[in-house]
Order: C-alpha cells, then sequence, then structure tokens
C-alpha cells in the first residue's frame, strides 16, 4: 500500500520531461547519482529554502523514502506547499531500473542554484533542443545567453557560463551526431525511448538529412517559421519549448496513432423509409 502523501517512482517518471513536472527536492547527504530534473538541499536547512519552492507541487527523495524525506515533507506542507514524497526514494528508483544523471556532468550553478549556458543567436533547432531538453530533465531553472558567435568564448570565461553547440566546446556536434545528440548521451538519459527517437528527428532537420525521420522536415519548418516570427532570442526559446513538448508527447505515446478523414467523419444516421 503507498504511504500517504507520495508517489511511486513509475507516476513520477512520467511527470519528468512534461510541464506539469513537480520540483525534485534530493535531500540525500551524499548524491553522486541524481534523479532528472532535482536539486540537492539540506534536510535540515528546510526551512530556510522552503520559500522558494511557493506555489510549486513538489516531491521530496531520499535514499529509502524514510523519515528524511518524510519530515522535510511534512515541514514544506505547514508553509503552505504541496509536498509529496518519493515512495521508496532513490533506492527504490534505481530498482525500477529509471535513468539517473551523474551530479558531476553537470556545470557549476550560478548564486542562485541554476546552471548558466551560452550559445550563439539566432537559433534554429539544436540551440531551442538542447535547452528544451535542460529544462525538461536536468534543470529546470537553467538560465541561457544568446550572443554573437564571436563572443561565445569570452562570455563563457567571464561569466561562469558552460558554452554549447559552438565548434571546439565540450557540448557539441560529434560526428553526425547533433549536439542533442551529445546531451542525451552525457547526461545518461539515452535510455529513455522517447528521447531516442526524438533525437532522430532533431538530427534530421538540424543536419539537412530530412530523409531519416519522416517528421524532421516538419520540426525543420516549425524551426525555422519560428525564427522569423521572433527577433528576441528568448522569446524564441520560450514559443518553442510547446513545440518540443508536442514533439516529445508523439514520441512517448502517440507514434502508433493515426488521423485520417474517413475514420473521424460521423456516421449518417439511417432515416425510415416511408413508404
Amino acid at each position: 500500500m503507498s504511504a500517504t502523501n507520495s508517489i511511486t517512482a513509475d507516476k513520477l517518471f512520467r511527470l519528468i520531461g512534461t510541464p506539469n513536472c513537480p520540483a525534485i527536492i534530493d535531500v540525500r547527504p551524499d548524491g553522486a547519482e541524481l534523479l532528472p530534473t532535482s536539486v540537492s538541499r539540506r534536510a535540515e536547512d528546510v526551512r530556510e529554502w522552503a520559500g522558494s519552492l511557493a506555489g510549486k507541487n513538489v516531491v521530496v527523495s531520499c535514499i529509502h523514502g524514510h523519515e528524511r524525506s518524510a519530515g522535510v515533507a511534512a515541514i514544506l506542507r505547514t508553509e503552505g506547499i504541496n509536498a509529496e514524497i518519493l515512495e521508496g526514494g532513490f533506492e527504490a528508483w534505481r530498482d525500477a531500473g529509471l535513468p539517473v544523471i551523474v551530479a558531476a556532468k553537470l556545470p557549476e550553478r550560478d548564486p542562485a542554484g541554476r546552471t548558466l549556458w551560452v550559445t550563439r543567436a539566432r537559433p534554429k533547432v539544436d540551440r531551442i533542443a538542447c535547452p528544451w531538453l535542460i529544462r525538461r530533465f536536468v534543470d529546470p531553472e537553467a538560465v541561457f545567453l544568446f550572443v554573437s558567435p564571436t563572443d561565445v568564448a569570452g562570455v563563457a570565461e567571464r561569466f561562469g557560463a558552460t558554452p554549447f553547440d559552438v565548434e571546439g566546446v565540450f557540448w557539441s556536434h560529434r560526428g553526425d551526431q547533433c549536439t542533442f545528440d551529445t546531451m542525451i548521451e552525457e547526461f545518461g538519459l539515452d535510455r529513455i525511448d522517447a528521447l531516442a527517437r526524438l533525437a532522430i528527428i532533431v538530427r534530421g532537420a538540424d543536419t539537412a538529412r530530412p530523409e531519416i525521420a519522416p517528421q524532421a522536415a516538419g520540426l525543420l519548418a516549425a524551426s525555422l517559421g519560428l525564427s522569423r516570427m521572433f527577433s528576441d532570442d528568448l522569446e524564441q526559446l520560450e514559443a518553442g519549448m510547446p513545440v518540443y513538448d508536442a514533439f516529445y508527447r508523439w514520441c512517448r505515446d502517440a507514434v502508433e496513432e493515426t488521423h485520417d478523414w474517413i475514420s473521424h467523419k460521423p456516421k449518417r444516421s439511417r432515416q425510415p423509409v416511408i413508404a
């Protein structure tokens, strides 16, 4: 029987990657591996950081889902925050074979606890797909800087931002793979079938190979359309997030579904014959 105010690993996994994902707080003393999107916090300091979660749904995870997470979640609820615990804790997540992120792969966070990234201005495919991936699976509060290509390296050094999708950096294209592929692999998210399917679509759209996935041409068209609609890169990113949300949900839930005019036409009612 599930504990009160708890959520199972499988149910939480279904929420990760969607706009409705709760804030996941990891209160284990040592977190070399993390749940996707989770943030590490000291359980003993809960009253100090509780305010940052106001208005959010929260899931608290500890090692086994016992008193550490239960206590933190209970304190958060006294602050008016809707908080649950991960049933069985991090160990239940691992036992279910669900993906984890190696903490050492994450860039250093800024004073506000956010990862900071920098790339070239005027994004099209990869430079919207990668921020979507990071915000939905790695760091929901991540900040993205779009600057002139000649300024990426200097901005990265001066402001401690992590460069991506530029030549000569870790987070970039490798062979015929695009930066989206690199991030999925490095963050250990390649075990998520829907992301692996989405990666092919992004790769086809980003590397001028629409033939590798029928949906790639549509993604490219949407991406180019967005780039014409918005002169502000951050506005374009926000508008692009639902596009990738939709493609991800198709990859996860709807690949077998078909749609045609005939199957959705209302059936004509038979009128009685009057002699």
